[in-house]
């Protein structure tokens, strides 16, 4: 938490762009970074400057265009970004830095409860073929895409995919944990709001992970204004932190795995900034 006593941690006026990675940060994350591919002349490119890239592409919200000349060339960073998504070296490093908070914060490697919750975004004008379609959420009147994560009680994200935004909570839930594959396996609790109620999802858990038990917390009929919820303001405060990254305002990714990409990028800059503050 930021207070005035710890302030200097925070502050990279310091860095020529502040979302380059500080040196206790590269220190962290640079054993992470796949090795060169074998045969062929020696890898000379600078990783960290492609890692400080990405970076300011996530924090900016520029276009690929727009990365500064003092960068390496846009087409080499985008060649890192999608060689890391397709080949999942960024789930690899998300979750190495996931193990990393969690002991920081002294729990256990594998949670034992997590919470559920979607954020529907508009989808930018593309004008390519290749594009994985949009839909339209009658909820909250937005065409877009829908971005459904799983968080630890902590906070950190856990995992996530990107669909269509005209599909419901209670299905979109259902994939992102069946997407899990075991990934934690003492997971007991999952708490959720009143989208995924009824027996779809009811079932859906049942098949996929017999031993989590599903818990609803509802708002209060009585309620008015703003309330905070037990369990739910964790998932909202996650989406407030992974929404720092200017890049996430729409979804400009034209494939949803790329977008799903973007969002494991701004998980993995905020557990890299914190692993790299306690280094100090």
């Amino acid at each position: 938490m930021w207070t005035q006593d710890n302030r200097c941690q925070y502050d990279r006026g310091h860095l020529r762009y502040p979302s380059d990675l500080t040196d206790e940060e590269w220190v962290e994350i640079a054993p992470e970074i796949p090795p060169a591919k074998p045969g062929g002349n020696k890898r000379t490119v600078d990783m960290r400057k492609i890692l400080n890239g990405l970076m300011y592409l996530l924090g900016t919200g520029c276009q690929w265009d727009a990365i500064p000349k003092d960068l390496p060339p846009k087409s080499t960073i985008r060649g890192y970004f999608d060689r890391w998504s397709d080949d999942r070296t960024l789930d690899r490093i998300h979750h190495a830095f996931y193990v990393k908070c969690r002991e920081l914060a002294e729990r256990k490697l594998s949670p034992t409860g997590a919470v559920i919750d979607s954020q529907t975004v508009k989808s930018a004008e593309k004008g390519r073929i290749c594009v994985d379609a949009h839909g339209y959420d009658a909820g909250k009147k937005i065409k877009g895409k829908k971005r459904h994560i799983l968080a630890d009680t902590t906070g950190l994200m856990l995992h996530a995919i990107v669909h269509a935004a005209d599909i419901q909570d209670r299905d979109g839930g259902a994939l992102l944990m069946a997407t899990l594959f075991g990934l934690y396996p003492f997971l007991l609790k999952l708490y959720t709001d009143g989208g995924y109620q009824g027996p779809v999802f009811q079932a859906a858990m049942k098949d996929i992970m017999a031993q989590v038990d599903v818990e609803i917390v509802k708002r209060s009929d009585q309620a008015k204004g703003f309330v905070l919820l037990p369990k739910r303001w964790v998932v909202e405060r996650t989406f407030a932190w992974l929404n720092r990254c200017r890049r996430l305002a729409k979804n400009w990714e034209c494939l949803n795995r790329k977008a799903r990409a973007i969002l494991l990028l701004a998980s993995i800059r905020l557990m890299v900034r914190r692993v790299g503050r306690d280094t100090k």
